[in-house]
């Protein structure tokens, strides 16, 4: 069979799995026949990966393959995730499990639930696994496949793996996850296309705030109801940012991306400690995806106050979704919460907590092996850390390995990244192949 059959009868596989709504959703409210049927496919569509590989499972959902190597050495981690964020056909242009293509020839594109996030690396690594089984490849050490079950949610599949890998003492090398891509006009006068990997994650915790007080009839309401006392709350959040400053990796991408940069933008990129004071200013503004990377955000995601209309709450709340900038921590930013609401009758709750991700290597072996696939595959591209603003189950291997990266080999324009968790995810065909060789490249050099 020729490069192409393959590529083809691989994008029909990804359309198998891309229609099987594995939404993520609490367990008791979770579509288990689906989940069972996405493991059933994986089976039959990848049988040499089920020969081959050892299979265990956490949780019962989530995948661990283990891909004996010839020698004794540090083991590298391929993870993914498999469940998706809900989704529903209302304002999508084509249906999110449909796995719809459009256009032709490069202008391919693959529409669907998945296809980004991360479908679409999960798939690509099985098809570089079983092409390369095919071939009778084995690894030099042992290579674990990581697909998780819940990652949109808790992520307790994938915490539940690196537990057990870590009490059997296996020593961790590369570790692969979901993350960065490769992006266009990435800075301003910036050319040439940019890889972004992951090198730590912000910390994602949910903070609710809570106001209960006396209820009653909405016809005779007091001067402050505790709807008031929280939309107040809200509003002092606002008017009140986390302060911006700029962390070591952050730096460094700035430098490492603005050495491409026209003059005089160029001149000012890399010396970013000389025009620090000019440069985080500017990326406070210039953009939200740059302003995320300059400070801890917040955003209110859910509120709830009285179950009737003509009732007064008698409890109020919403939720605050932080995003945890690296060099600060949960209480720094629970503090910053609490100072800016300014109300004793506020209170703010911890319900999800979890700190940034320790910040992996920028270099030696395991980062110069990641920098030189992706440029194989992406020719002429710079490769850069960066902070990833997005929670990833690459976090429970954070405190096992300095070399755990966040980066998934495909090219996405600014559009397709707004997809994210939104309708009308889709990615183009031929970079979803792209994405395959990058594994099989990977692949060959562990």
């Amino acid at each position: 069979m020729n490069d192409h059959a393959d590529d083809e009868a691989a994008l029909e596989r990804l359309r198998t799995l891309i229609r099987i709504p594995t939404m993520s959703l609490p367990p008791a409210e979770r579509d288990e026949a689906a989940f069972d049927a996405f493991a059933d496919a994986l089976r039959e569509l990848y049988p040499l990966v089920h020969e081959h590989l050892e299979l265990e499972r956490m949780h019962g959902r989530t995948f661990l393959f283990r891909w004996p190597g010839r020698t004794p050495g540090r083991s590298a981690v391929l993870m993914g995730h498999y469940d998706v964020v809900v989704a529903t056909d209302e304002g999508w242009e084509h249906p999110p499990f449909a796995a719809e293509l459009t256009g032709h020839g490069a202008d391919r594109v693959l529409w669907g639930r998945g296809t980004l996030d991360d479908k679409g690396s999960v798939t690509a690594v099985l098809e570089a696994v079983e092409r390369s089984l095919a071939t009778g490849l084995s690894p030099e050490h042992d290579v674990y496949l990581l697909f998780g079950h819940d990652e949109e949610t808790a992520g307790t599949g994938a915490e539940a793996a690196s537990r057990l890998l870590h009490g059997r003492g296996v020593e961790l090398g590369l570790v692969l996850d979901e993350g960065g891509a490769v992006i266009e006009r990435a800075f301003p006068t910036v050319e040439v296309p940019v890889a972004v990997v992951g090198v730590s994650e912000k910390g994602t915790t949910n903070f609710t705030l809570t106001v209960e007080q006396a209820g009653g009839h909405a016809s005779t309401p007091p001067a402050d109801t505790a709807t008031n006392r929280l939309a107040r709350a809200i509003t002092r959040l606002e008017r009140h940012p986390f302060p911006a400053g700029l962390n070591p990796v952050t730096a460094r991408m700035i430098a490492t991306i603005g050495a491409h940069a026209a003059s005089p933008l160029r001149t000012v990129f890399t010396r970013v400690g000389l025009f620090r004071p000019l440069i985080v200013p500017v990326f406070a503004r210039l953009s939200d995806e740059t302003a995320a990377m300059v400070r801890t955000t917040m955003a209110v995601t859910q509120l709830s106050g009285s179950p009737a209309a003509n009732a007064l709450a008698e409890r109020a709340q919403a939720v605050v979704n932080v995003r945890i900038a690296v060099g600060s921590t949960v209480d720094e930013a629970r503090r910053h919460l609490e100072r800016s609401i300014a109300d004793p009758l506020v209170r703010v709750d911890t319900t999800m907590q979890n700190g940034p991700a320790r910040v992996s290597r920028m270099d030696g072996p395991d980062w110069d092996l990641l920098a030189e696939t992706i440029v194989a595959s992406y020719p002429g591209t710079v490769v850069t850390p960066y902070v990833q603003t997005g929670a990833t189950d690459s976090r429970w291997f954070s405190p096992h390995s300095r070399s755990v990266y966040r980066f998934s080999p495909f090219e996405m324009s600014a559009d397709e990244r707004a997809t994210l968790h939104a309708k009308n995810e889709r990615m183009h065909v031929d970079t979803w192949f792209t994405g395959i060789r990058f594994f099989e490249r990977l692949l060959r050099r562990l």
